[in-house]
């Protein structure tokens, strides 16, 4: 990366799911990680974070820092991937578990969470994010409420093998039609394959349905702008047919049932196996495919667009989330948070683990001298250094709107208990309550 640049120019997007955590106590004994300092002086940071794809990675991050900050104990709790971060984060305010470091996505959390979230504008990581990536929480008075994750993008992975085996020349898909003749080639080849089925198609995650892959067919009504998909009051859903098409498609060639099949599953029983030949997700599932076979990640995992009318050849990019801090959380904790965020997105150690490690597409200008680590992330920013992305607008959308007005009614759809156009109707009339 060169300069402060943000390819896509889009600034958001990302993750939850369904089943709600019961208990979020950051109480001894009771954390994902706890540190092992014990000094009566020690300041202690509660972090409450969404990613479960880089736990285990950023936990050991929280453990070098610890060993050169003795002074500070960092306790990390974890939730995501089959149950609901944001439902969990509500539960844990509630109850006065309050993070003291947790994650918000666009200017509807931003919105929510106002009142907790301190301005991070004094920064040294905020000084040093990429054009484009704080458009969801900088503020008119020029306060920056949240710090980016870093870069992601999705599409369908697809595994080369199975491609090359089936005759299938990726480069060759481009629109609807194409990847529907090469769906259809891996069914009718799928015995001499090896394969269950083309796709592994989680629908029991309804924020695989409501968030990416609707997103996918929203972003040009809203000019791919998160703002202006926040400032809509309604959705006209002007690609819901290709928007169907795509859903059916995945649906109808995939592991059944799709409505209990979920994101771990996709990814760890299905296509980290060979099971399928594709599935819908980004540059997040490749730790997780790498820890259950590396050859594979690093060697057969390819990138397809999904085939958007107008925006073939393109992806979606953008920033997945941000890290914000408690303003109501003690002056000293609120100061280490700064701190090892800070240190985190900015130092050399930091930004190793950043790369190397974490596997993520920096958001942060001063890591043009390391390399991305894994092909996935590689290849998505490809596309996006040669502007073939798409806007994450769905976090613009009305409070729950991606998954419990959308998601549910195509979890409905699929399950045959209502028709697509009655899922646009119900859609459409639950983001213009919210915005009424």
């Amino acid at each position: 990366m060169k300069g402060k640049k943000f390819y896509s120019g889009i600034a958001t997007a990302l993750l939850a799911s369904s089943v709600a955590l019961a208990g979020c106590s950051f109480g001894a004994g009771e954390s994902d990680s706890a540190s092992g300092n014990s000094s009566e002086d020690a300041v202690t940071v509660d972090v409450f974070q969404f990613k479960v794809e880089f736990k285990d990675q950023f936990e050991d991050l929280v453990s070098k820092y610890e060993e050169a900050n003795p002074d500070v104990n960092i306790n990390v709790k974890t939730v995501g991937g089959g149950n609901d971060y944001g439902a969990s984060l509500k539960t844990s305010f509630s109850s006065g578990e309050e993070p003291d470091i947790f994650n918000i996505g666009g200017p509807t959390d931003v919105e929510t969470y106002r009142e907790y979230l301190a301005d991070l504008s004094d920064t040294e990581a905020a000084n040093a994010a990429l054009d484009g990536t704080l458009t969801s929480v900088e503020q008119e008075d020029g306060s920056i409420l949240g710090l980016p994750f870093n870069q992601e993008g999705y599409g369908l992975l697809y595994n080369k093998k199975v491609f090359e085996e089936a005759g299938i020349n990726a480069d060759e898909i481009k629109t609807m039609e194409d990847l529907e003749g090469a769906v259809q080639t891996l069914e009718d080849q799928k015995d001499e394959l090896g394969i269950e089925a083309p796709f592994a198609f989680p629908a029991k995650e309804k924020w695989v349905i409501g968030n990416h892959l609707a997103n996918a067919y929203i972003a040009d009504e809203f000019n791919h702008s998160v703002t202006d998909a926040y400032q809509a009051d309604t959705i006209e859903f002007k690609m819901g047919d290709q928007l169907k098409q795509m859903l059916d498609l995945q649906v109808e060639h995939s592991i059944q049932p799709t409505l209990s099949l979920d994101y771990s599953q996709q990814v760890e029983e299905h296509f980290s196996l060979g099971n399928v030949a594709m599935i819908q997700q980004g540059n997040w599932v490749y730790n997780t495919v790498a820890s259950m076979d590396e050859e594979f990640a690093k060697n057969n995992v390819g990138m397809l667009p999904l085939p958007v009318e107008g925006y073939e050849g393109s992806i979606p990019v953008g920033v997945p989330n941000y890290w914000v801090v408690n303003k109501e959380s003690e002056d000293e904790v609120v100061q280490a948070s700064k701190d090892f965020l800070d240190w985190m997105y900015t130092s050399d150690e930091g930004k190793k683990f950043v790369t190397e490690e974490f596997k993520f597409i920096p958001a942060y200008e001063g890591y043009e001298d390391l390399e991305i680590s894994d092909p996935i992330s590689q290849e998505i920013y490809n596309y996006a250094s040669e502007g073939n992305t798409l806007g994450w607008v769905f976090l613009g959308a009305p409070v729950g709107w991606t998954e419990d007005a959308f998601g549910v009614a195509a979890q409905e759809y699929i399950s045959g208990d209502i028709t697509w156009d009655e899922v646009l109707q119900r859609s459409t009339e639950a983001w213009e309550d919210s915005r009424q």
